[in-house]
């Protein structure tokens, strides 16, 4: 089966994660490794790294990714936010060289009127320095995004620009999340829409770069531009479009995690869990390992 989880709650300590993902039938976790609505974090003792990597260990050491903070943009023309950004992120990242978490996904950022050729300089920009400075093995993996409002990063365009900027550097890969992906004009719903979009992804940046989806129903339609996640099957992306996606034999051990929206309890990641395990044809033992 393919490496199937969900964006899972650390209230109570980062190490609780585990425990809810085990209740969730989860075999993929995506945290945040601090509030994602806040800059600044209590910084990580060494118990709470301790805790989470023997929690990981018992849990059988399953993909585990992270989210960066809404509040980051490594777009922003203005200075002082954009410094204030590049410092944030490279907190996370050493959060997660903390934790033991594989890759770090981040969506590139608004350019906020400055343009789109400009706000993709300022991107890579912040990117090479992160990169030059931090020599750990966590990944950055930059999400494809509806394109709302100044959003980059809504284009495959736009994200080989990006790993371009950086010289190609081998830890920038792609999270491609499927609401995000629709909404931003990819079409994937049929045979023929999704042979297309991942051709056309190889061709600009690489198969090989693709290394995590974000797997959400979209409650608005394709090129909408609008960024509003759904449960799976309930939305515009369909069961045909996810139905595509778990028979790849490209993608049987990329990393795939639910953002779609919680309920009280664990019921609605059971639920799109086992849908998209319904989804399933066949069991394709070829593919190449997961980086991640």
């Amino acid at each position: 089966m393919p490496n199937l989880g969900a964006h899972v709650s650390t209230v109570g300590g980062l190490h609780t994660a585990f425990e809810r993902a085990h209740a969730t039938t989860c075999h993929v976790i995506q945290i945040f490794t601090k509030s994602q609505r806040q800059w600044n974090a209590k910084p990580l003792s060494a118990a709470d790294c301790a805790n989470f990597q023997a929690a990981h260990r018992d849990a059988g050491m399953p993909p585990l990714i992270a989210h960066d903070s809404y509040l980051i943009n490594l777009g922003s023309p203005d200075d002082s936010l954009w410094e204030k950004s590049i410092a944030a992120f490279r907190v996370e990242l050493e959060r997660c060289q903390q934790l033991g978490v594989g890759a770090l996904v981040t969506h590139p950022g608004a350019h906020v009127g400055s343009g789109e050729d400009a706000g993709l300089e300022r991107v890579g920009a912040a990117l090479r320095r992160l990169l030059a400075e931090n020599a750990g093995e966590t990944q950055i993996l930059l999400e494809i995004t509806a394109g709302q409002g100044t959003a980059l990063g809504h284009s495959f365009e736009h994200l080989a620009r990006l790993i371009e900027l950086c010289d190609g550097h081998p830890r920038l890969g792609i999270c491609f999340d499927t609401c995000h992906g629709l909404a931003a004009g990819y079409d994937f719903r049929t045979a023929e829409g999704y042979q297309r979009t991942f051709e056309h992804f190889d061709r600009l940046i690489g198969i090989d770069r693709l290394r995590a989806f974000h797997l959400n129903d979209s409650k608005n339609d394709l090129g909408s531009r609008v960024d509003r996640h759904t449960h799976i099957g309930e939305g515009f992306v369909g069961l045909s479009g996810f139905e595509l996606i778990m028979n790849d034999p490209r993608f049987q051990t990329i990393p795939m995690a639910l953002e779609t929206p919680k309920e009280p309890d664990e019921s609605a990641d059971i639920r799109n869990l086992a849908t998209l395990r319904g989804l399933r044809r066949s069991v394709v033992s070829s593919a190449p390992q997961s980086e991640v």
